[in-house]
């Protein structure tokens, strides 16, 4: 091992403190993680020079591949300028033009307001503050409730850890955040009464932390008439979903869906910078106008940071430059071919299931039970991968892969490889 990695370990396993990480077994004798020092493309590489397919595009984020020339140049030409200005009281272009294009992937007065934040979690906050503060100053300050749908996860900040359906995650923090119900299905939602809902919040087309599992054809269109006749607003949780990965810019647009909130963060800057965007419509806008005390008091030091909205523009042109959605059919149905075949091949492989460029690959026993959660199988499974040149991450023993959009048909073909590999 080299000296500088040897260092950069030491110095990580002595000070910091990692999300999601079991930090006993990470700071553990003999635990060498990887120090990833550079991408391009889908490639990432380590401190020792191995490279390794972005098989989950760094937790979801990458759009367009690493370091691509065109985000990276604005990224630049911004830094030129100005890297950091406030949004309290002031704006700047990009901001704007940012905002102008995200309201016209939607017909007109329909999503017309941007509001700008730092990441998904804050997103969803953004969106549920709204949706309670929109009811007080309308005359129905009882609807202040919403609705989640189980095992949903939409962050980690206290309102949006109040909608977490996964137990592990939330649970302890159960009782001091939004009063939430949950339901299971479309069903249970309409056995429910709606007199003191203010919202549902739900991940169109697929839960992701859910290990990946898509919701039936034709539910968010059932969802969005059952809002309409409550009374009650639809919040989308686009943050995984949006910028092209269900093979739509938006998830809901596969259903014609127009949400009263939409949140997005993640690829909103290509993967690049945080930012985040929570998007309703002029309608929920204007209930915000008028005396000082109707004010929407919310937001971050770094909302609308000229960065982040400069690679965010930068991205969308490349959307539009490369025909990204377009050339992303054949990919997703190379991705499906070599799937199916992993699992013709592997009786360990229980159930594949994918929705658009998104993929979970549910692992358990040859009878079909399922792992003993002590085992960690799926983690096994993500080292053997990397020794093949595939980095990803599973959710309890479902592998996802989940590549950046820009990878090619052989990298699909080699990030299929690995897991075969690492599966025999």
């Amino acid at each position: 091992m080299r000296e500088d990695t040897r260092r950069w370990i030491d110095g990580d396993q002595a000070r910091c403190w990692h999300p999601f990480t079991r930090q006993a077994e990470w700071c553990g004798r003999g635990h060498e993680p990887l120090v990833l020092v550079r991408g391009e493309g889908s490639w990432l590489w380590d401190s020792e020079g191995r490279r390794y397919l972005d098989g989950n595009s760094s937790i979801w984020t990458n759009i367009h591949g690493h370091a691509h020339p065109a985000i990276n140049a604005a990224i630049q030409d911004q830094l030129g300028k100005v890297a950091h200005t406030s949004f309290l009281g002031f704006t700047h272009p990009l901001a704007a033009e940012l905002a102008e294009r995200l309201c016209g992937f939607f017909p007109e007065k329909t999503l017309e307001r941007v509001f700008f934040s730092d990441d998904g979690s804050t997103a969803i906050e953004c969106a549920l503050k709204m949706a309670v503060q929109y009811r007080q100053q309308t005359g129905q300050p009882a609807r202040n409730s919403f609705v989640a749908f189980s095992n949903g996860y939409h962050g980690d900040t206290l309102g949006a850890a109040s909608l977490g359906g996964v137990g592990r995650f939330f649970e302890r923090f159960r009782s001091i955040g939004y009063p939430v119900r949950h339901v299971g299905s479309m069903d249970e939602l309409r056995e429910m009464s709606a007199e003191t809902i203010a919202g549902v919040v739900i991940e169109p087309l697929i839960q992701g932390v859910n290990e990946m599992r898509p919701w039936p054809a034709g539910m968010l269109a059932e969802l969005r008439q059952w809002c309409d006749a409550s009374g009650v607003h639809l919040i989308l949780d686009e943050v995984m979903t949006g910028f092209g990965r269900t093979g739509e810019m938006f998830a809901c647009q596969r259903e014609d869906v127009i949400p009263d909130f939409l949140c997005l963060a993640k690829g909103l800057t290509g993967g690049y910078l945080p930012l985040a965007a929570t998007l309703t419509t002029g309608k929920i806008y204007d209930a915000f106008l008028g005396a000082a005390d109707r004010a929407f008091y919310y937001g971050h030091s770094y909302t609308a940071n000229p960065l982040g909205c400069a690679a965010a523009l930068a991205s969308l042109d490349v959307f539009e430059r490369e025909k990204t959605l377009a050339r992303l059919p054949e990919k997703t149905a190379r991705l499906a071919t070599g799937l199916a075949a992993l699992k013709s091949r592997h009786p360990l492989v229980h159930e594949i299931r994918q929705c658009g460029f998104i993929a979970g690959i549910e692992l358990r026993r040859p009878d079909g039970e399922k792992f003993p959660p002590g085992e960690l199988f799926g983690e096994a499974i993500c080292l053997a991968a990397r020794v093949h040149g595939l980095l990803t991450r599973p959710i309890l023993d479902t592998l996802v892969l989940m590549p950046p959009l820009s990878t090619s048909l052989e990298e699909i073909d080699h990030a299929i490889r690995a897991l075969d590999l690492a599966l025999g």
